[in-house]
């Protein structure tokens, strides 16, 4: 295990600030809770990685309340279940908006299921606090993404295998889900392999559906693809209980990462927990955050994660950390802003900085995107991730990616009063209407 290198935090921050005057703090009965929406699937296919989630805010609000609070008023997480369908999320998220009054909603893990909340958000002008890596290709007024952009997980992944510290990988299969975060990361990534001189010929893509369980196959596919003499790494897009079966099915082929190191986007500790990690142990995940990092925030969340679940075999990850500084910024925003005010809070939002749970400072930066570290980890016989390679630094996240044409001459900037989700570069900016 590695110590990564630690950030103190910045000053106080000022009074909140919004269209030019301050916001007044918010008057209500003491009894009236501030309700907040927890939009995570606890059925369903993605239910083996969302449920977790679900327990993360709830821990969290217990804290707040336990604290006192939030403007001298009780947080409540009202909860729903999606149950892994991507319309029944677009209908849940209408109704904590409309029918709840949520003043945010925490959840969505497959940008399937984001791209099907998103149209909701943005009519009613909800918050959405988005825990998990995604594809990029996106800016909304109306989304703080606190997971990984491809610049942040998927390229630096990428680049660390074509190292020779990572193998000097030159053949690469690119292996995912069939949905909307799979085939555009793997877009890029290709876009990438390309400008770095790899030829088509030297890249493999397939994808399978949610849920998919006959790997054998595909398996038998990429050792053939690996054995042309090239050293050849896969990536995983794969997403939820698929890819149970699918390291079962590597270890069953043989299949070991000295000969075919795969490196992982969406499996984490959580994912691992039922599988026998022996055959695995040198196969690789790329994320912001591992239960393995060795700092004090991170020993404090997990006694604590511990505690609040009754299961000292539990583990933690990266999206629960996401959703660790997401709610705490919020939490901070809404203090600043003295009120839940959906337009006040976003523009509080606006570089508040949090602690994260590797040590480092987390900064909210105007694109909605995080300032974090990446990491790489190798898989252990525990279940845990040994991190054998680290940003020197925190890395902005990047809404729009450099490899894409049509994308690398955007950028997005929501600071009031000039917002743009998908200005040419240089900044152009269009008024808020």
């Amino acid at each position: 295990m590695r110590t990564l290198k630690r950030f103190g935090l910045t000053a106080g921050v000022a009074g909140a600030v919004f269209a030019g005057g301050m916001v007044a703090p918010e008057v209500g009965a003491a009894a009236d809770p501030i309700k907040i929406g927890v939009l995570h699937s606890l059925s369903g296919t993605m239910a083996i990685s969302e449920t977790t989630l679900k327990d993360t805010i709830l821990m969290m609000v217990d804290d707040l309340n336990a604290e006192g609070g939030l403007l001298g008023r009780q947080v409540e997480a009202v909860v729903v279940d999606p149950a892994s369908n991507w319309p029944l999320f677009a209908e849940k998220a209408r109704e904590l908006i409309e029918k709840d009054k949520v003043a945010a909603v925490f959840g969505c893990w497959t940008s399937v299921s984001r791209k099907s909340v998103l149209p909701v958000f943005e009519e009613l002008n909800g918050l959405l606090f988005y825990p998990v890596q995604y594809e990029g290709e996106e800016s909304s007024r109306n989304v703080f993404y606190t997971g990984a952009a491809p610049n942040q997980q998927a390229i630096p992944a990428v680049e660390y295998l074509m190292s020779e510290e990572g193998g000097g990988a030159e053949r690469w299969v690119l292996l995912g889900t069939d949905y909307v975060y799979p085939r555009t990361t793997n877009k890029i990534l290709r876009a990438f392999l390309n400008a770095n001189g790899v030829s088509d010929d030297d890249i493999l893509e397939s994808y399978t559906p949610f849920g998919h369980s006959d790997w054998q196959t595909i398996v038998s596919e990429v050792k053939a693809f690996a054995s042309a003499g090239k050293r050849t790494a896969v990536v995983s897009t794969i997403n939820g209980d698929a890819n149970v079966p699918f390291y079962k099915e590597l270890a069953n082929q043989g299949v070991k990462a000295e000969d075919i190191p795969v490196v992982a986007f969406s499996v984490g500790e959580e994912e691992l927990a039922g599988l026998d990690t022996e055959p695995l142990v040198g196969h690789l995940a790329a994320w912001n955050y591992f239960m393995s990092v060795e700092a004090e925030e991170n020993s404090a969340f997990i006694e604590k994660w511990h505690e609040f679940i009754g299961n000292e075999e539990r583990v933690t990850n990266d999206p629960m950390e996401a959703h660790y500084i997401g709610f705490k910024m919020w939490v901070q925003a809404v203090q600043q802003a003295g009120t839940t005010d959906v337009d006040a809070v976003r523009q509080a939002m606006y570089d508040q900085t949090v602690t994260s749970l590797t040590g480092t400072l987390a900064v909210m930066n105007p694109n909605h995107h995080l300032s974090k570290p990446v990491l790489i980890g190798e898989i252990q016989a525990d279940g845990q991730f040994e991190i054998v390679w680290e940003t020197d630094d925190t890395v902005i996240g990047d809404a729009w990616s450099d490899y894409i044409p049509e994308s690398a001459k955007l950028t997005a900037d929501w600071t009031y009063p000039w917002v743009c989700g998908n200005c040419q570069k240089p900044r152009f900016v269009a008024l808020n209407q």
